[in-house]
């Protein structure tokens, strides 16, 4: 079994996604590609127009500029955190030329109660093709992701199981 591919399930829907290179892991720090086994709160969405527009969340959902981006550095005050680039520390495009963030909700792994090294930027996303492992991130079709986000609000949690 490839812990690196999984199922994402809502009420009746089964949806294929792609998780972390390093499989899943009840103990996620910094860079080492895992998905977190938890349940983590939605809190809020990127969309990203253009071409085909961003997936029309129910969620709170911001609009990227090509100055945002999210810190990944964990001695970094901003840790796990949104940011404006360019950034003095280590921080990720999220108006990325791939368009794996053209939607995007962020989930909450340890940004509501943040601890440094325990990993950054756990993102629901759009899948790369093939459902390439992600860094950490969970990730659909956008398909999916477009079919799914008009029911993602606030107050839902996606948990990851093994």
């Amino acid at each position: 079994m490839d812990l690196r591919k999984g199922v994402l399930q809502f009420g009746p829907l089964r949806l294929r996604c792609a998780l972390g290179k390093g499989g899943v892991s009840s103990f996620k720090r910094e860079g080492d590609g895992a998905t977190p086994l938890a349940s983590m709160a939605l809190l809020w969405a990127y969309g990203r127009p253009g071409r085909r527009g961003a997936p029309r969340f129910a969620l709170p959902t911001r609009t990227p500029g090509r100055r945002s981006g999210w810190c990944d550095a964990p001695e970094h005050g901003c840790y796990n955190r949104p940011v404006r680039l360019p950034f003095p520390a280590s921080a990720e495009r999220l108006l990325r030329d791939d368009r794996l963030y053209d939607g995007v909700v962020v989930l909450d792994w340890n940004v509501r109660h943040r601890r440094r090294g325990l990993g950054s930027a756990i993102f629901l996303h759009v899948a790369r093709p093939g459902y390439a492992p992600t860094e950490g991130c969970v990730a659909l079709s956008r398909r999916d992701l477009d079919r799914l986000a008009p029911h993602l609000r606030t107050g839902l949690r996606l948990i990851v199981r093994r």
